[in-house]
């Protein structure tokens, strides 16, 4: 029987991360991304490009983008409002929190769990739900952490019929964007894809430029390069400074970080 996972695809390195291993583990995967009036929405046609890069390689899956924009006026947040800036720093100081869009990961897994609800009413089969959540993230977003997806499996399952089957899968919640980033390497090396090509297609940054390049300055920015060079690696995404400078910039903002 084949393996189905859903899961929330919003372009950027940890579940585009996600996606590969699921590729790799022989599921077939059904992506959905969100539009929710997120001022970095070129993140979306970053998950389109690399979908259609995978499919030049046979890879075959399913991707939907679903329509949210209209809530984005009533979200409050740097990431929709546009008269707040996106704040520049350290993923964890306390002005990341301007960060946090409310209750976005509970809208947006309620809707990847009906669409997981259905696929397996209709295979007759187990359905994963997989979020590339990870360690990081939970210092500043509560819709991170483990207790509230604990919370949400509960309470879905209270809500539908069927629920034995869909369940949610967190393979990242313990780890941090390094192990994303190596799991990756192992997942394009199995698939015969090219790891560079791939990454250059995501984006992480809150703030880009016109042009689609990350500043290199947001907190998921920091975190993002800090990662990649901890693999010694260069990250293929284009910057708007070149790599040594976004490095050296990063390696900086975490060196004021851990002195404080």
């Amino acid at each position: 029987m084949k393996k189905i996972a859903v899961m929330s695809l919003s372009g950027g390195m940890d579940s585009t991360g996600l996606l590969l291993d699921l590729l790799s583990e022989g599921y077939f995967v059904h992506a959905i991304s969100f539009d929710y009036g997120q001022k970095h929405k070129i993140e979306i046609q970053k998950a389109k490009n690399n979908i259609e890069y995978l499919s030049t390689n046979g890879i075959d899956m399913e991707h939907d983008v679903v329509d949210l924009s209209s809530i984005g006026p009533l979200l409050y947040g740097s990431l929709t409002d546009s008269k707040k800036e996106v704040p520049e720093g350290h993923y964890e100081e306390e002005q990341m929190k301007s960060t946090v869009v409310p209750n976005r990961n509970a809208i947006f897994s309620s809707i990847v769990y009906a669409c997981a609800l259905s696929k397996s009413i209709k295979s007759k089969s187990n359905v994963i739900i997989a979020l590339g959540v990870h360690s990081g993230d939970h210092a500043i977003y509560p819709d991170c952490r483990p207790e509230f997806y604990n919370s949400l499996q509960h309470s879905f399952s209270l809500g539908n019929w069927g629920s034995e089957k869909v369940s949610f899968h967190l393979p990242y919640l313990e780890h941090d964007k390094s192990y994303i980033l190596k799991q990756a390497l192992s997942s394009c090396e199995k698939l015969g894809l090219d790891f560079d090509k791939i990454f250059s297609n995501t984006l992480t940054s809150y703030n880009p430029d016109l042009q689609g390049r990350s500043s290199g300055k947001s907190g998921a920015d920091v975190e993002r390069i800090l990662a990649f060079h901890s693999i010694a690696r260069k990250d293929p995404l284009e910057y708007i400074k070149e790599w040594d400078e976004v490095l050296s910039d990063a390696l900086e903002i975490e060196k004021k970080h851990m002195g404080r």
